[in-house]
């Protein structure tokens, strides 16, 4: 007897998936696999991340070496277009003839593509595949205004796309009342519009579109409203169609609205052929997400072993990032009275929207919705899956323990073993404690490695993290919290190795202590490391790549896509002369101007290309880079001090002048500001500041660890009635503290709180040397200060450098003429994105 033959028909993640779990189960099969692209298997649900990677290879799914090692002929660009079932064989496109035991459908779905006139016009594009993404980036080059049709998920994610595409203008065309209306309601879908608006995206509900405007090219959409927008570039994803063709075909059951008809054991009509993922209709259902597909493999693979397995339907809950606004919903997230109970809390100001569907004893949670903060959709998700008992007072689960992703009244100790956490992978609770426990896999990347959790689409990936830690702590083991896969480090210990070794780039950094390519998450930590390590020109030796966006242009961008320019101005004080200068600048770029909280002149609506001719005008008359763009000291606020004020004891802006000027261009793990009072009346504010100085009769008294934004904290006393010099002793020694040991992107006041000892510990560091550090941490803070170059000063007298700041690399001297103002008391402003507001 001849060894048995396995045809798969598609090469997408189901059909990889399917391979992957046969032959975890056997070898017995010859594995024969027929794609119809030409490319080998690639992970599709991060498809918007290949606009940012530098090509297809950190999406594939595996070497091409995994192939040939699991003896699987694998058939690209050669989709099968026959099956002969009598004679059990299958013929390619490009003549390959195999005969067959079983098939196995893994062909996936197509984009719909409405019956709009014009949809043929150059311009318009699928979103799908790498080719759809490749035609895309290369087409958005010379387009200035996008639309996409569709506001489900796949039109979201490719809104997004246009966006990281530098389209400035983009607009969303939805057809039903709401975003993503199969996922939200009215409610969430109001706070996700306002949260998109915010960054520049258009989102058009309730619209028809009737036709696609433009001669040959696209140039707008019209729709039956008698409505317009226009556009030069158009995606469409407005849904899908189950690729079913061939399967009609040969004669198998499919739906009336499209999909292979399937069985609890994915089972076509005919006994030897199976369908697995989005071509597979099961329960008159298709399922659009890549965990149920990855479920359909599983059973699939065991059926044709003679498993007793069967598919039951599938958990349509979801949790994703759009433009960095998380989103998602979970169980029944509709259901409402009589059925159930319903809580609801709405945040405006910080756009969170959160909803929660209790049973109507109150004893069960059955679904929800998370808009702009869902870091406790996994913990509700599992209380829903398990049917676990919810807290007294159900509306504690909208909020969460501090620096946990619990939300308060539930906890990991009361997670059963058989919760599944990775429903792509199928992994549960029991096997990821299991992994930490017996197979040493200390966080999460370990755990992925050894049990495949976090692997699919990633969502489970918080909860697995927690998990690590919850298992490692019953064990009473130490837990290490690495940067990402690429670094096995925590953020202190690389900072370490990084000073020990002398690395000054990120390259460097990644080849000696590293792996792989990097990610958006290790890039600029590491940057933010090698600024607060040697404070060299942050865009050098090809550091740039590595930075957040604001660094790279040495400029905060703002709504509209212009930048703005903040020009150091020492506590405060400055010349009429500079003055002058300012309004000349502001005047001769037309920019609009704005005092700030921290005494300083914003100037906004600068063109990218402007921007050095800017500077260079303002550095001839002796001005310096204000950081407003960089994870550094932003500014030192005073009060006149003894200098005018009747009530001043010492002289706060003189003061205020030199601590800006030693911790300028210092880099941190976050923003961080200051003040100097002269008084106890505290005209600057000193106590709300990272670290704030106010006089007394014998000196000064030094506070840390406050801050304002959205959680305003009060600094607390460290030292009282220290002279200038000890003060400053004491700041050097708690910045590089800080430097040191906080998480990225942690404010001071987070710092603190996260430390055990609280003031008291910080101040025994500090103050009474605990350590033995403090002449350590002023040595390298003196030298931090004596390597300080304005970066702006530097840039525009590097031609290299110079040269990056344009808007269109083709056609460097040409000004984005897409972005547009209006006017507001006499001054510029960028256009509206939101509705008018009435004063």
């Amino acid at each position: 007897m001849g060894e048995k033959i396995i045809v798969v028909i598609g090469n997408g993640m189901v059909g990889h998936k399917f391979c992957e779990k046969l032959l975890a189960k056997t070898d017995v099969f010859k594995l024969i696999v027929f794609g119809e692209e030409s490319i080998r298997a690639y992970d599709r649900v991060h498809l918007t991340d290949y606009f940012k990677k530098s090509g297809v290879n950190d999406l594939y799914l595996s070497d091409l070496t995994w192939y040939h090692e699991n003896n699987i002929d694998l058939h690209l660009n050669d989709p099968i277009i026959a099956i002969d079932t009598a004679q059990k064989s299958v013929q390619s496109k490009h003549g390959v003839r195999v005969s067959y035991d079983f098939i196995v459908f893994a062909t996936g779905s197509a984009a719909f593509v409405p019956p709009i006139p014009g949809i043929d016009k150059e311009g318009v594009f699928l979103y799908r595949t790498i080719e759809d993404l490749d035609h895309i980036k290369e087409y958005a080059v010379h387009a200035r205004k996008g639309a996409v049709i569709g506001g489900g998920l796949l039109g979201l994610e490719a809104a997004k796309a246009l966006v990281d595409l530098q389209i400035k203008e983009t607009a969303v065309v939805e057809f039903a009342a709401r975003l993503m209306p199969r996922q939200i309601d009215d409610a969430a879908s109001a706070t996700l519009q306002n949260k998109l608006h915010s960054l520049g995206l258009n989102c058009l509900l309730h619209k028809s579109t009737t036709q696609i405007l433009g001669d040959t090219k696209v140039a707008g959409l019209a729709f039956s409203d008698e409505t317009s927008v226009e556009a030069d570039i158009l995606i469409i994803s407005a849904g899908i169609k189950p690729r079913d063709e061939l399967a009609k075909v040969v004669g198998l059951a499919t739906g009336h609205r499209g999909g292979i008809v399937v069985d609890e054991n994915m089972r076509t009509s005919d006994p030897s052929i199976f369908a697995v993922g989005e071509c597979a209709l099961y329960n008159e259902m298709i399922y659009g997400l890549v965990a149920p597909g990855y479920e359909m493999a599983e059973i699939a693979a065991s059926t044709i072993l003679g498993e007793q397995k069967s598919f039951c339907g599938f958990d349509m809950s979801t949790k994703l990032k759009l433009m960095g606004v998380d989103v998602a919903s979970f169980g029944d997230p509709f259901i409402c009275e009589p059925d159930a109970r319903t809580i609801h809390i709405e945040d405006k100001n910080k756009g969170i929207y959160k909803r929660l569907n209790i049973s109507s004893d109150g004893k069960r949670l059955l679904g929800g919705i998370l808009v702009g903060e869902a870091s406790s959709y996994n913990m509700l998700l599992q209380t829903v899956n398990n049917n676990m008992p919810i807290p007294e007072h159900p509306e504690l689960l909208l909020f969460h323990e501090k620096a946990s992703s619990q939300p308060v009244g539930l906890g990991l100790d009361t997670l059963p073993d058989n919760a599944l956490i990775c429903s792509c992978e199928g992994v549960t609770k029991a096997q990821i404690c299991d992994a930490v426990i017996q197979q040493g896999c200390e966080n999460a990347d370990g755990v992925k490695k050894c049990t495949k959790a976090g692997s699919g689409c990633g969502g489970c990936i918080p909860m697995v993290k927690d998990l690590v830690t919850y298992t490692m702590k019953q064990q009473g083991k130490y837990i290490r919290n690495t940067i990402c896969e690429h670094f096995d480090y925590s953020r202190q210990e690389l900072f370490d190795l990084m000073k020990i070794h002398e690395l000054h780039t990120y390259d460097e950094v990644l080849d000696n202590l590293g792996k792989g390519h990097g990610c958006e998450v290790c890039k600029p930590l590491v940057s933010s490391l090698l600024a607060s390590l040697w404070n060299e020109m942050i865009l050098g030796k090809g550091n740039d790549v590595a930075q957040d966006s604001n660094d790279r242009f040495l400029a905060n961008i703002q709504r509209g896509g212009t930048y703005s320019v903040v020009p150091r101005i020492p506590g405060g004080e400055i010349r009429p002369e500079k003055l002058i200068v300012i309004g000349e600048v502001a005047k001769k770029y037309n920019l609009y101007t704005k005092i700030t909280g921290g005494q300083r002149i914003d100037m906004f609506g600068a063109h990218v290309n402007d921007l050095p001719s800017i500077w260079e005008e303002l550095i001839a008359a002796g001005f310096e880079s204000g950081h407003a763009y960089g994870k550094a000291l932003r500014t030192v606020k005073s009060c006149v001090g003894s200098t005018w004020c009747r009530f001043g004891l010492h002289d706060s802006v003189s003061f205020a002048i030199k601590i800006e000027e030693r911790y300028r261009g210092v880099r941190a793990p976050h923003k961080f500001k200051s003040a100097v009072s002269g008084c106890i009346r505290e005209c600057a504010e000193a106590q709300s500041k990272d670290f704030g100085i106010i006089a007394t009769e014998k000196g000064w008294n030094l506070y840390v660890c406050g801050n304002g934004g959205s959680k305003p904290q009060h600094a607390l006393l460290l030292a009282s009635d220290i002279d200038s010099n000890t003060c400053i002793q004491y700041l050097d020694r708690f910045l590089m503290f800080y430097i040191r040991t906080a998480d990225p992107l942690t404010r001071t006041a987070t710092w603190l709180n996260k430390m055990d000892g609280g003031i008291d510990y910080l101040r025994n560091v500090v103050v009474n040397d605990s350590l033995g550090m403090a002449e350590s941490w002023e040595k390298e803070m003196q030298a931090l200060v004596d390597a300080y170059q304005c970066e702006w000063k530097v840039a525009v007298n590097n031609p290299d450098i110079r040269k990056r700041f344009v808007h269109f690399v083709n056609a460097p001297s040409e000004k984005d003429e897409t972005v547009k103002f209006e006017e507001m008391r006499g001054q510029k402003k960028a256009a509206d994105w939101n509705a008018p507001i009435t004063y």
